[in-house]
């Protein structure tokens, strides 16, 4: 088991990065909640990593926080259907607090609008997360004591809007950022981050 990596982050994309750890490069494949995190190329970095083993190769998964690996590997254990790809589509497009939200809520209708989810695979998740024992509670006491910010849910919520106008996650997720980075200080309501996101994509 390799618990985490610390080393040199030689290259970074919105997918994966390499890090070399004492000459050694690793590929490492990240979510986009973890790659607003990284540090500028040349800087040391330290990523959480889960190591999964398939026939074919093993492929190392990384995250900057303890919550996006913990959310990462409950997909994974708990939700039937639910694989790396589809995991990290959920890390990438919304905030581990928002999705934990969503899940006690059984916001559906959210879960569904990310990459790779549809209605049937969002209830499943709510059912199969839900029933957990303990999950729920936690979440609930976590969700009323760490609920996402204003800003934070009005990123979130332009970035599910973009998506389900047909733009991909990555896009979606980088124009919405781009917007954020650009403007004054405050909070911008979600129908201008989405009309701001929609001139630099088109």
């Amino acid at each position: 088991m390799i618990a985490f990596l610390a080393g040199q982050l030689v290259q970074s994309f919105p997918t994966h990065v390499t890090v070399d750890v004492a000459g050694v490069g690793y590929e490492v494949l990240i979510p986009l909640s973890s790659y607003d995190r990284l540090p500028p190329s040349g800087e040391r970095v330290r990523l959480l990593t889960h190591l999964q083993v398939r026939e074919d190769a093993h492929v190392l998964y990384g995250f900057m926080t303890e919550g996006e690996r913990d959310l990462f590997r409950l997909l994974l254990n708990n939700v039937s259907g639910v694989g790396p790809k589809l995991a990290l589509a959920v890390l990438s497009g919304m905030s581990v607090a928002s999705f934990k939200a969503a899940v006690v809520a059984a916001d559906t209708t959210s879960i569904s609008k990310l990459k790779g989810l549809g209605k049937k695979t969002a209830e499943r998740i709510v059912l199969e997360l839900r029933d957990k024992v303990g999950v729920a509670a936690a979440w609930e006491a976590a969700s009323a004591a760490n609920a996402p910010s204003p800003a934070e849910a009005s990123l979130n919520d332009a970035v599910l809007a973009l998506i389900s106008l047909g733009y991909k996650q990555i896009d979606a997720h980088k124009a919405v950022r781009q917007v954020r980075d650009a403007a004054p200080a405050g909070i911008m309501a979600v129908d201008n981050l989405v009309r701001h996101a929609l001139k630099l994509l088109a």
